[in-house]
């Protein structure tokens, strides 16, 4: 029992409860259909003690689903590292270059985000990934990219075995006509397999190979994208932030030439950066190395820059003219507003008839901004941002010094 304690403590217990979502519960329900299927396919059609090839097959298969598991647990549980609450800067004129965190009541370190799914500012953030439920960042990146390659694999082999048991079962049973496709069946055949190939077995293994071809071409789509930003040093966050310096650049012709201060010039450098053989990767998490001609806060003088563009370009003032509860997909709000809804977790606001909501951004059919709150509430700290149907809002004709007035009352 004093065993177990060592290892079940609350915290441990708090992180098994990331395994209680969608996300993980659909991914290692795919792993799992897979590769079950994939095991009993392959003692259908290749036996493991009969041959070399069959030894071979199967140790690969057992291989590619451990490696998987692996390194899906390690991106969920070790997390990408978490910047400490109430986080400052050593040197205290280090503050003006960086942006102050009200949720976790300490300033955004180089390279961080605060995530609203973990209500932490995270290291090195590049996404909160709904399928591990957890953020991808500094510490787990590596384990995730690891994931993101070994799936597909797996996946790719185990596709081969669920066609080839297809085949060989159907060989003799059906004439599909083609006269020109032969394949050496000796060795199969050697051993006559202990599982009968029903119809419920030929549409379980269909339903497999349809889910491992799904999940090779789209994770292995993910672990292309997450490489072209490893291999220069970024994440996806900072990727939308350069883009964002160029046309800030383009717009206000400064003038101004951006160098990402993370790129080290070489793709291996950059590459050792995330992938190391001990698995931890290089650095604290708040240092880190920068190219020459850039210092450890170009990125984040570059981020404040944009805010305060942001603030000069979503002066937009909008007035709920509908309730809204908040939910999701409204369908009292009209079919198109139901069936357009943003795919994506970031919240929804509700709305009372009379609120004030300052627009940044939107599509035809929803908007996204920050509602304008009370004197009391800013004084707490609180934020309300998030999507909102656009038929539910009207656009405000105010004056001059209306528009100052709420421009002074509006939270970065």
């Amino acid at each position: 029992m004093n065993f177990l304690s060592t290892f079940v403590t609350f915290k441990n217990l708090h992180e098994v409860r990331r395994l209680c979502h969608w996300g993980p519960i659909i991914a290692l329900s795919v792993i799992a259909i897979c590769s079950t299927m994939a095991i009993l396919d392959s003692i259908i059609w290749y036996w493991p003690l009969d041959t070399t090839g069959g030894s071979i097959n199967f140790i690969m298969l057992i291989n590619w689903t451990v490696l998987i598991l692996y390194n899906y647990f390690n991106a969920m549980f070790v997390g990408p590292g978490y910047i400490p609450l109430g986080w400052k800067p050593e040197n205290q004129q280090d503050t003006q270059y960086l942006q102050f965190c009200r949720g976790c009541q300490g300033y955004k370190a180089p390279r961080s985000h605060h995530c609203r799914k973990c209500n932490r500012c995270v290291m090195k953030m590049d996404h909160h990934c709904p399928w591990i439920n957890n953020c991808c960042g500094h510490l787990n990146h590596a384990y995730f990219t690891s994931f993101l390659l070994l799936a597909p694999l797996g996946c790719s082999h185990a596709a081969v075995i669920f066609i080839m048991t297809m085949y060989t079962q159907l060989y003799e049973r059906i004439s599909f006509g083609w006269s020109t496709v032969r394949i050496d069946m000796s060795a199969v055949r050697q051993f006559q397999p202990l599982m009968p190939f029903s119809v419920p077995a030929f549409a379980a293994t269909l339903f497999a190979l349809g889910l491992a071809l799904g999940t090779t071409i789209a994770v292995g789509m993910l672990f292309v994208i997450q490489m072209k930003v490893i291999l220069r040093n970024k994440t996806s966050i900072e990727s939308w932030i350069e883009e964002k310096a160029k046309d800030r650049i383009q717009h206000y012709q400064t003038g101004e030439e951006f160098i990402f201060p993370y790129d080290l010039g070489s793709r291996w450098l950059n590459f050792k950066q995330v992938f190391t053989w001990s698995g931890t990767p290089r650095g604290d998490g708040i240092v880190w190395p920068v190219h020459p001609k850039c210092h450890q806060h170009t990125l984040t003088i570059e981020q404040l820059k944009q805010k305060a563009d942001k603030r000069v370009r979503s002066q937009v003032q909008y007035r709920a003219v509908e309730d809204y509860n908040g939910a999701c997909c409204p369908l009292s709000k009209g079919l198109q507003t139901f069936f357009r809804t943003p795919c994506t977790e970031e919240p929804r606001i509700p709305l009372c008839k009379g609120d004030t909501i300052l627009a940044t951004r939107g599509t035809k059919w929803w908007m996204y901004g920050d509602k304008v709150l009370s004197e009391e509430q800013l004084r707490a700290g609180d934020r309300v941002r998030g999507w909102f149907p656009r038929r539910c809002v009207e656009k405000c004709h105010y004056d001059t010094a209306a528009s100052d007035t709420t421009s002074d009352k509006k939270v970065n």
